[in-house]
């Protein structure tokens, strides 16, 4: 589009009609709120809402609400959209959690209980129906089960639909559910298996079942069983290395889990379990692989470990989500524990650059493929006091939401030509990263960003100012904005009448709450949850 300049006599009446943000726009306010800082913005619906608890959660709480108080809001929300909508509400849990868009799948299992607890008989079918794609492993069942028996809901449908979990794997599958995941949280098969009164529809699911129930006790000489089963008994009585290798090289469904703890450091035994090891599990184990020196230069584990981590076919495969890179990314490079919990001890390790390297490669792959628009884009990156003091995100220890912030504007631009990143709190100036960098400097620089208040409308106003030809606008906040002297979208107002009237402004918000600076009659704004590993094809695709 061709140049244009700033209309000064339309500017001045759009600023002089311009509403502080801790105000609503007049006219507007039933639609508007104050938010947790005092600052008020527009809401999200419940839809809106759901979206970002699948994507976000609500551990750890937020800068301004305790994890308490987010929870029960966010079990409200889910509550209402199983009302409103109960087949909608099941079918969005299954779509973030099959396609790994979120970094941790408890918020889908969470939904899927919900609904199958309150939703009508249909949601209820389709939620049971559904569990087996969701809760993918024992821990997600044990989850489902602890939140639908807090809840008092142990009826026959129930019964039936944990029952199918069981009934609808092979007997191999089943076998290595039972025996990976054999307890978590107070939950054992066991206590499923008796509850839901779960009936077999073979020999050896009997058997399995009677395995889970009674352990070594209930096996009787030649009762027919996977071989795992027979594999891993085996392992717990043994006390020769030479055994647990050649049970591991036989049996390529056996994993870390199953081996006896006292091998967990050997490292013969873990690299022989390495080509086989889940990416999520190795990526856990990096620093124990280095501390024991099986990551070092040059090492057949080293070059094995940086070849998992480079097939990008595994890391969708898997459901790797980038935040979970990021944080393992930057836990490793430190090369000690960022965060030490109540009478737990430092540990150190030596960082392998390979593999940093590696984790970095893989954060950007895990996005995916992007189709590159051409249009220039405005990232603004909230970098206020209550995106830095919020806590970690979801659960990991390494990052703030700033920090997850501003690598999500890295993963965006790594795909974009066009673009220019700035930081903001109450004033905005360009931050100096780029996708070139290793991951840890973007971080160092995003950290050492003075901290302050929030102010949603400087990204706008900062490409306003400085006559920027902007397209789209994507601002990453926790839309707790107060400081600024215009509402976010009479600022975005401002600059389509000067500049580009067919600016667009994506929002991604960072923080599991009902405030967004997204104008819902504005088709040109879109609100999206943060950490969400589609967000950058959501927005190229606008």
């Amino acid at each position: 589009m061709s140049k244009t300049y700033i209309d000064f006599a339309a500017a001045e009446k759009v600023l002089k009609a311009a509403t502080p943000q801790s105000q609503a726009i007049p006219g507007r306010e039933t639609e508007m709120k104050r938010n947790n800082a005092g600052g008020v913005t527009f809401t999200l619906d419940q839809w809106g809402v759901l979206d970002r608890f699948l994507v976000i959660g609500s551990e750890g709480g937020n800068y301004y609400v305790g994890e308490r108080d987010v929870t029960k809001q966010s079990f409200d929300v889910v509550k209402k959209c199983v009302a409103a909508d109960g087949l909608r509400t099941v079918a969005r849990a299954v779509e973030y959690s099959t396609a790994g868009r979120a970094p941790k799948n408890d918020p889908a299992v969470v939904v899927l209980a919900l609904a199958a607890v309150y939703g009508d008989e249909k949601t209820k079918e389709a939620a049971f129906e559904a569990l087996p794609k969701v809760a993918r492993t024992g821990t997600w069942l044990f989850m489902f089960v602890a939140i639908v028996d807090s809840l008092g809901k142990w009826n026959a449908a129930t019964k039936r639909g944990v029952a199918k979990w069981y009934t609808s794997k092979t007997v191999d599958r089943l076998a290595v559910q039972l025996l990976k995941y054999q307890s978590r949280n107070g939950w054992a098969h066991r206590d499923v298996l008796r509850l839901a009164h779960v009936k077999p529809s073979s020999e050896v699911q009997s058997n399995l079942f009677r395995y889970a129930v009674k352990g070594s006790d209930g096996m009787e000489l030649g009762m027919n069983v996977p071989q795992l089963v027979v594999d891993f008994e085996m392992l717990k009585r043994t006390d020769r290395k030479a055994d647990v290798l050649r049970l591991i090289a036989s049996n390529k469904d056996l994993t870390w889990e199953m081996v006896p703890t006292q091998w967990h450091k050997d490292n013969d035994v873990m690299m022989a379990l390495l080509p086989g090891m889940g990416l999520t599990a190795l990526i856990r184990k990096l620093a124990l692989f280095s501390q024991n020196g099986l990551i070092a230069p040059l090492s057949e584990a080293t070059k094995l470990i940086v070849a998992k981590l480079s097939d990008a076919e595994a890391l969708k495969a898997q459901r790797v989500h980038p935040v979970t890179l990021l944080n393992a990314q930057k836990v490793f490079a430190a090369g000690r524990l960022l965060k030490l919990r109540p009478g737990q001890d430092q540990k150190t390790w030596k960082v392998e650059q390979r593999i940093v390297d590696a984790l970095n490669d893989a954060f950007y792959a895990s996005f995916g493929n992007v189709d590159k628009t051409g249009e220039s884009y405005l990232l603004g990156v909230d970098c206020s006091g209550s995106m830095f003091g919020a806590g970690t995100v979801v659960g990991l220890d390494a990052l703030v939401a700033a920090e997850v912030a501003g690598v999500m504007a890295l993963a965006i631009a790594k795909h974009q030509p066009n673009y220019w990143i700035g930081g903001f709190n109450t004033r905005m100036s360009e931050l100096k990263i780029s996708p070139n960098m290793r991951l840890e400097q973007a971080l160092k620089v995003i950290r050492d960003f003075s901290w302050g208040g929030t102010d949603c409308a400087l990204p706008m106003l900062h490409a306003a100012q400085h006559k920027m030809q902007v397209d789209k606008f994507v601002t990453i906040t926790d839309n707790e904005t107060w400081a600024g002297s215009i509402q976010p979208v009479q600022a975005l107002k401002k600059y389509r009448d000067a500049f580009n009237p067919a600016a667009k402004s994506v929002v991604v918000g960072t923080m599991q709450s009902e405030f967004t600076i997204s104008d819902p009659k504005d088709a040109g704004m879109l609100d999206v949850a943060g950490f969400d590993s589609a967000v950058p094809q959501i927005i190229a695709q606008l």
